[in-house]
């Protein structure tokens, strides 16, 4: 086997066990769940914090959890689920948000596979985009309401892979176009953004074929595509004025290296300073893990905006 093709073989079997090992724990089920709409998927899991912060500190950060899965309908909240837990165990406040996403199975779409697959559409224009804004508009109330522990004035938004994604999108509402139903006037109240392998350039993941063509599915084909990337495209949407991490496996397949680096560098064309921690040896599916070193590593980034 020639070198390259091993290479690909070790990346391949390594990526297979970091996936397996992410999602081999066991759902953790929530302290209370509210709606923030009538659609089932219109839900947030809140968990309470397993430890009390430091003493004097006060309520504990609320952590708003955006879960991936290239915005298809096979992967819901539940697989962060043992994720929300590890943060809630170091002392968070954690609500892990559920929003509408692609359902309908069409051929030559199937996720992150080959031509002739079938599979679910990435996403729903404009639900998805609707479901976060609601919940993050909504998230201060229900907070106080059904997780009292919370502080929602020291909040911060993660995500993973497409939830990455939409953790930046949802700082980034202020510099939507005027005529976007989901702007803000000013910027949301967030302590800052830890976005975790995220789909953040999308005309980059278009030219890698990330998830099989996502974003592409998510916004629509070519002209919607084109004319639907101001309102939903991240590397667009700078600057934000909001502290900003990315946390990024060096050696993730899913949503490779370049994808993240792609964003930073927007950033810094836009005059804003962005984080970039890269992991050696580390893919796609660690950061969720809570059983890999990665995970701590996302926990301290989160810790360090939060407090």
């Amino acid at each position: 086997m020639p070198d390259d093709a091993a290479a690909r073989a070790a990346a391949e079997a390594r990526a297979a066990a970091e996936e397996e090992s992410a999602f081999s724990h066991a759902a953790v089920d929530p302290d209370a769940t509210a709606a923030y709409g009538d659609d089932p998927d219109q839900v947030i899991d809140f968990y309470a914090p397993r430890e009390a912060p430091s003493p004097g500190a006060g309520l504990a950060p609320l952590i708003v959890l955006l879960h991936g899965g290239a915005w298809r309908a096979p992967y819901d909240r539940r697989h962060v689920t043992p994720f929300a837990d590890f943060l809630a165990r170091r002392g968070f406040a954690v609500a892990n948000v559920e929003y509408r996403r692609g359902g309908v199975s069409v051929p030559g779409q199937g996720a992150a596979a080959g031509a002739g697959d079938v599979g679910p559409v990435a996403g729903r224009w404009p639900e998805t985009f609707d479901d976060v804004a609601a919940a993050m508009d909504a998230l201060p109330a229900l907070a106080r309401e059904f997780l009292p522990q919370a502080d929602p004035r020291r909040m911060v938004v993660t995500g993973h892979s497409a939830g990455g994604h939409l953790a930046l999108w949802a700082a980034a509402r202020h510099l939507l176009p005027a005529d976007a139903v989901w702007r803000i006037d000013r910027p949301a109240p967030l302590r800052g953004v830890v976005a975790l392998a995220p789909i953040a350039d999308f005309t980059v993941a278009e030219k890698l074929d990330v998830c099989g063509g996502a974003s592409r599915q998510l916004l629509g084909r070519e002209e919607e595509f084109i004319e639907r990337l101001p309102y939903a495209d991240p590397a667009l949407l700078l600057p934000t004025g909001i502290a900003t991490t990315l946390v990024q496996g060096r050696a993730d397949t899913v949503v490779p290296e370049a994808v993240a680096e792609a964003y930073a560098d927007a950033a810094a064309k836009a005059g804003e300073v962005v984080g970039l921690t890269l992991l050696e040896d580390v893919g796609h599916f660690p950061l969720i893990d809570p059983a890999a070193d990665a995970c701590a590593v996302v926990a301290e980034e989160i810790a360090q905006l939060a407090w």
